[in-house]
């Protein structure tokens, strides 16, 4: 027997105990004949000590860090407690000990504060994963997955597995490409989502589908993307919008509580894709504060009064002028102005500048267009932004899409310079009547915004044998968004043929080309297709929120770096020849 118990289970009580453990050195600390050693395992640790008689057997086989050992001895109470450590109160009197495995010095140190860079840490990702962060991080991963099937099993939903090898379809991002061997010259894809196979379920009749499921995308990548994700995938037949947003809106409530012992009680607010955009510049709002947006001017049209009638290029030549009340910040120096200036010419921002107006505490008014506006017409502005004395408003100017996306980033900004966007606080919505299509201007077309399965909500179906209308048509779709993040979405289907084929032609396929590619499920949909909708939520963005953080990288345990490369691995790589020509490739 390796070991009678972990290093994280031992109490007071267990004093007097003979036990045996078995872990992974982390640290040793020497003071003269006697030698303090703390043992590791996914449990936690406990400190082992070791007297003179075997501090002289360390000299012969002295341990190192990461050396893999098993130890014998009696449960006795330490003289000197750590209140940090579940284990603290007691210590192991070592009697004997075996050196199970030795091992290397560790490039970088494996504790909680760590020496080791994302690149050094990810090529020895088997290290650090032993770190007692990331340890947390898939210990939580593991306890959502648990909540979310035990939900859903009470809710009638059954697992069911569907294929990684498929057909390419046009869903929106790139696939991964498989070749056949036994095909040559033809390929599989691996699925950007279960999408047809969770409808084809329906249409079996199988009525309430789930999977905790991979997916695998070909794009860019950033702290909250990977190329192969995790999300968990629902279908349901004979329902509408409000039954999938109370069943997932209970999913939620449930995992919050069981992970986070919060107890959500109001329905989520709702808020429709027009509203979010107007007032916080994009479609997942974070909520945790307001600072919304004011509109003082939007395609051309002047919103606000006191803009009217004043020689001032910079606003005049605008197609949108955005604005947002900043709270208690009026005392913002010049230099922290300039900051501001400078972050908002940043060219991921890419404005050419801000404008401030200070909304002093004595009821008088500064800007940095003094020269243009006068104090009755910065009172004006000021009333409209709804701005407060001591708050700061500040104003971008520009081109409409530009402009709103920059003003959502500045008031997010702000957000974190004032410290309104603690991790520790949760503010759940949903996000719903998003537009159907959007216009791709380089493509010069329609294309689906969600995806192509996606029905119009139902009084906007008669617009879609209007081209001139579908800027119009609104979306059955919805998101549920999540201090500002999106962490699901889906939407009730399409699931007639004539509506389906409407769709496809609508976003430029030829019949030919919809029955190539779709024919399968409009086949399907002719053998007696039930409504039905669904959602799939992020799985790995979900962890990362629950456990305060951005990045999703940490919530998986082995994730591919920016560049989507397995540096552990040193994946993708090259095959042989032989594997090439047997698939019929040539490089």
């Amino acid at each position: 027997m390796y070991r009678t118990h972990n290093c994280g289970e031992l109490r007071g009580q267990d004093a007097g105990s003979e036990v045996t453990l078995a872990g992974w050195v982390q640290t040793i600390r020497k003071f003269g004949s006697i030698t303090f050693v703390d043992l590791r395992d996914r449990y936690g640790i406990t400190q082992l000590f070791f007297d003179e008689l075997l501090n002289a057997r360390l000299s012969d086989t002295p341990l190192g860090r990461e050396f893999v050992i098993q130890v014998k001895g009696g449960v006795q109470e330490r003289s000197s407690k750590n209140a940090k450590l579940s284990t603290g109160d007691i210590e192991i009197m070592v009697s004997d000990f075996t050196i199970i495995n030795s091992a290397d010095t560790p490039p970088f140190t494996i504790e909680e504060e760590t020496d080791g860079g994302d690149e050094l840490r990810m090529k020895y990702r088997y290290l650090d994963l032993r770190r007692p962060t990331l340890n947390r991080n898939l210990e939580l991963r593991y306890k959502v997955n648990r909540s979310v099937r035990n939900y859903l099993d009470t809710q009638g939903f059954w697992d069911i597995e569907t294929p990684f090898l498929i057909r390419s379809t046009p869903e929106g991002a790139r696939d991964f490409v498989v070749p056949s061997r036994m095909n040559q010259g033809q390929f599989y894809a691996l699925p950007q989502s279960p999408q047809t196979f969770k409808q084809l379920l329906m249409i079996s009749g199988y009525d309430r589908y789930y999977q905790i499921v991979k997916c695998f995308r070909d794009e860019d990548l950033r702290a909250d993307r990977q190329p192969e994700f995790t999300q968990v995938d629902c279908e349901m037949s004979f329902v509408e919008q409000e039954d999938i947003l109370n069943i997932f809106e209970g999913l939620f409530k449930h995992v919050f509580t069981e992970i986070k012992g919060l107890e959500i009680v109001d329905a989520f607010p709702r808020m429709t894709f027009d509203d979010a955009m107007w007032h916080y510049g994009n479609d997942k709002p974070d909520i945790r504060f307001e600072m919304k947006i004011a509109n003082l001017k939007a395609n051309n049209q002047v919103l606000c009064e006191p803009l009217n009638g004043v020689d001032f290029a910079v606003f005049n030549n605008a197609e949108t002028i955005l604005a947002i009340a900043v709270p208690g910040a009026s005392e913002y120096t010049r230099k922290q102005l300039d900051e501001l200036t400078e972050w908002v010419k940043r060219p991921q921002i890419g404005m050419s500048g801000v404008v401030n107006i200070k909304c002093n505490a004595d009821g008088t008014y500064k800007s940095s267009v003094d020269k243009f506006f006068d104090e009755g017409k910065l009172t004006n502005i000021g009333a409209f932004c709804g701005a407060k004395a001591g708050d700061l408003i500040l104003i971008l100017a520009g081109a409409e899409t530009r402009t709103r996306k920059a003003m959502s980033e500045l008031r997010l900004e702000m957000g974190n310079r004032l410290g309104l966007r603690d991790p520790k606080v949760y503010k759940p919505l949903w996000v719903i009547d998003f537009p159907l299509f959007e216009y791709d201007e380089e493509g010069k077309r329609w294309v689906a915004r969600h995806h192509p399965f996606t029905s119009p909500k139902p009084e906007h179906i008669p617009l879609m044998d209007d081209l001139s209308r579908y800027g119009e048509i609104k979306a059955n779709a919805y998101d549920m968004v999540l201090n500002g993040t999106e962490i699901g979405g889906g939407s009730i289907r399409i699931f007639r043929r004539e509506l389906q084929e409407k769709m496809f032609a609508a976003l430029g396929m030829s019949k030919e080309e919809a029955q190539d590619k779709f024919g399968f499920l409009m086949g399907a949909f002719e053998y007696g297709a039930p409504p039905h909708g669904g959602i799939a939520l992020g799985f790995d963005r979900l962890c990362a929120l629950l456990g305060g953080q951005e990045s999703i990288r940490d919530f998986i345990a082995f994730p591919k770096n920016n560049s989507g490369r397995d540096v552990m691995l040193d994946a993708p790589s090259d095959i042989d020849e032989v594997q090439k020509k047997e698939l019929g490739l040539k490089t």
